[in-house]
């Protein structure tokens, strides 16, 4: 069938209204174009990432292999929740910390973030994630890799695997903390994926990384991501990273009403610097951007006349939720369309069942497209209620 043919059985309806309440992870079959003009960032690296839909609104080197520096830690993080999701271990089991995670005499973690930890202590999974989340603690990263899989080398096997699931193209682990080793890297648009993992995945575990402090045997140290003071903002996550060959790394995560964005900074010249340009991805995709819902699940788009059934019409839609972050000026001008794939609908046909397509448009060019389906099934009709079709269809 022509596209002209096609066009003729179309049907149009307001498709777009604005995020109310929820998060699906639903990924919109394409992106928008991205009109907005983005602000000049002084890093090595960055992303703006829509969590909603995954959506990248701005970017710059996002795929340049970098040093993760501590950024590392999200990936040992995001390994220990999974082991609890599996119900290897669980946050509540004792941990007895062994000579390895010991700083004492171990050059590797000089000068390096600590929890402090001495071999014999005894703590929880739940805290030496939170010493590892908010203390950085390079010993605790040590403690979990020892217990969750035996010994550091296991550990790191277990990222790297975590590493294909997710499709982190651009990453490779080669330590569990995070400090500089050969043949260790990632990059700003891999942990901006990872950091929607996290979220996404952990709501148990994801409030430590808004945590300002942890005190443990009698010391204080408070979370090195001073976007978590900023008054301005909403940031509850993610993670800070130094090392010299890093430069200055920064996650940082913001919710603004229902609305939440992940702003990735790598290579930035200072502290303070990492997080004037993270505020300035955040600002920027919270006053141009909004998140919408395309399509709901099971809510009608239409109804089209079916032929032999013992119904005279069918009920169409989508079974999925879909989501899109679109420039504030440009919700306006988005408009969905649906398109059959037949001239006609005949009975029996199942609910679920593809029909056609739903379009999206901006103004007049298709940005995005889904199956329609049906949402009810419709049985054979009667031999009168056939017999009076063929006579319509006939005539």
């Amino acid at each position: 069938m022509k596209v002209e043919d096609m066009l003729l059985k179309g049907r149009m309806f307001i498709a777009v209204s604005l995020l109310a309440s929820g998060i699906s992870c639903a990924f919109a079959a394409d992106a928008l174009p991205i009109t907005v003009s983005p602000p000049a960032i002084q890093a090595g690296a960055w992303v703006l990432m829509d969590y909603t839909t995954g959506q990248i609104l701005t970017a710059g080197n996002e795929h340049q292999q970098r040093n993760p520096a501590s950024l590392t830690k999200l990936m040992t993080g995001y390994v220990v929740d999974r082991a609890i999701d599996s119900r290897k271990i669980t946050p509540d089991d004792m941990v007895t910390v062994g000579h390895d995670a010991w700083a004492k005499g171990n050059p590797v973690f000089d000068g390096s973030s600590l929890m402090f930890l001495k071999p014999g202590d005894r703590l929880t999974v739940r805290d030496l994630s939170r010493g590892l989340i908010v203390d950085s603690g390079n010993d605790a990263c040590v403690a979990l890799a020892d217990y969750v899989a035996g010994g550091q080398p296991q550990f790191v096997q277990l990222m790297n695997g975590y590493v294909q699931k997710l499709g982190l193209k651009d990453t490779h682990f080669e330590t569990v903390h995070g400090l500089d080793a050969p043949g260790q890297h990632s990059s700003a648009y891999d942990l901006a994926v990872l950091s929607r993992a996290i979220i996404h995945g952990e709501p148990d575990f994801y409030h430590m990384y808004s945590e300002k402090s942890l005190t443990w045997n009698g010391i204080t140290q408070q979370n090195r991501n001073g976007l978590l003071w900023d008054k301005t903002m909403n940031v509850d996550g993610l993670k800070t990273g130094h090392t010299s060959g890093a430069g200055f790394n920064l996650i940082a995560s913001a919710v603004d009403g229902e609305r939440r964005l992940i702003a990735v900074v790598m290579g930035a010249e200072s502290a303070k610097g990492r997080e004037e340009q993270a505020r300035k991805l955040l600002h920027w995709g919270q006053q141009n951007f909004d998140t919408v819902q395309i399509l709901h699940s099971g809510k009608q788009v239409g109804s089209e006349r079916i032929w032999y059934g013992d119904k005279e019409q069918i009920r169409l839609g989508t079974d999925q939720d879909f989501w899109l972050a679109l420039p504030k000026a440009e919700v306006p001008n988005i408009k969905a369309k649906y398109v059959l794939d037949a001239k006609e609908l005949d009975a029996p046909i199942a609910a679920h069942q593809r029909v056609g397509e739903i379009q999206l448009y901006d103004r007049d060019k298709v940005v995005a497209h889904w199956p329609l389906v049906t949402l009810e099934s419709v049985n054979k009709g009667g031999i009168f209620s056939r017999f009076s079709d063929w006579l319509h269809h006939s005539a």
